[in-house]
């Protein structure tokens, strides 16, 4: 653990353009695993302060893909991932510019013809997981069907942004996703997978960030207990909400679930601290309610390393 502190605060450093001097103070490391370039017009350098403000040594940004006007990109409203995410390239020169301390993911719209081809060029390029899929199609589609089969064959997780009504649809049958491609990894992301860790949720696009006592067992829940190769991220607004709304709830899940959960920040102001920085409150939440430094430890970055295999 030394050696990795140690190694976080060398990488914190890379960051900034600066040499660590032998005498800085080891520093916990925290893995984003889930950051955005461009994000609603934020720029590079405000993006690097972010992540360092937040205490973050390593940074997974996921990409969007090709700006197109189809049905699963809601008619164009959702390129970017709806956010203004930038796509591929915009990470990979952040990535190169900084090894080991930004990694990318590899991304296209999955119902483009050339969408295999530029996800394999990507992994090729160094990718560490397929994301973040945030298109309006069903979950067991023939389109997502051929993602799924990539990342088995490149044997990287996919993160997948469940919204009803609007992405990654039909979450209730993704159990038969999960059980058919148990190779694959997948990473769940956003409300509709938060929203149902409540055993009494009913999917509703206008009830995306309930409120109130969690009942144990929603569907949610049963997939990360049931299924080997499902994952949860922590990030947004969504991930926030759900751990908030029954601390006491939380406390438990987070332990039921240790092994299975992932930091991430998903958050798009320039501050990287204070209120409107969901990424800085779920660190601070994480470290106030996790029933253990172990556990606190697996959650901000050991459960990242083995997941997507980092550096």
């Amino acid at each position: 653990m030394l050696a990795a502190a140690a190694g976080a605060a060398l990488a914190s450093s890379l960051v900034l353009g600066q040499t660590a001097p032998s005498t800085m103070p080891a520093v916990e490391p925290i893995i984003d695993i889930h950051q955005h370039t461009t994000y609603w017009g934020r720029s590079n350098q405000a993006l690097l302060h972010h992540q360092r403000k937040m205490g973050v040594t390593q940074t997974i940004l996921q990409p969007g893909g090709t700006p197109v006007i189809t049905e699963s990109t809601l008619k164009g409203k959702a390129n970017g991932l709806y956010a203004g995410a930038g796509t591929v390239d915009t990470c990979i020169a952040i990535a190169e510019s900084h090894p080991h301390v930004y990694y990318f993911g590899a991304n296209e719209v999955p119902d483009l013809p050339e969408a295999h081809d530029r996800i394999v060029a990507a992994l090729k390029q160094g990718a560490v997981c397929i994301g973040e899929q945030k298109f309006n199609l069903p979950v067991n589609s023939p389109e997502m069907e051929r993602i799924y089969a990539i990342a088995q064959d490149f044997d990287v997780p996919i993160l997948m942004h469940f919204q009803v009504g609007m992405f990654n649809t039909g979450f209730a049958r993704f159990g038969d996703v999960l059980a058919k491609w148990p190779k694959v990894k997948f990473i769940a992301h956003a409300q509709t997978f938060w929203a149902n860790i409540d055993a009494r949720n009913v999917d509703d696009a206008k009830a995306l960030y309930p409120k109130g006592k969690i009942t144990p067992g929603g569907i949610s829940d049963r997939y990360l207990s049931d299924h080997e190769n499902f994952f949860g991220d922590l990030s947004a607004g969504s991930g926030l909400n759900a751990l908030t709304r029954d601390e006491e709830h939380a406390v438990a899940f987070l332990t039921r679930h240790q092994d299975k959960l992932v930091f991430g920040s998903d958050c798009p102001d320039p501050a990287g601290e204070g209120p409107t920085c969901t990424g800085a409150s779920m660190i601070k939440l994480i470290r106030r309610i996790a029933p253990s430094k172990q556990i606190q430890r697996k959650l901000l970055h050991d459960n990242a390393t083995k997941l997507f295999r980092l550096a």
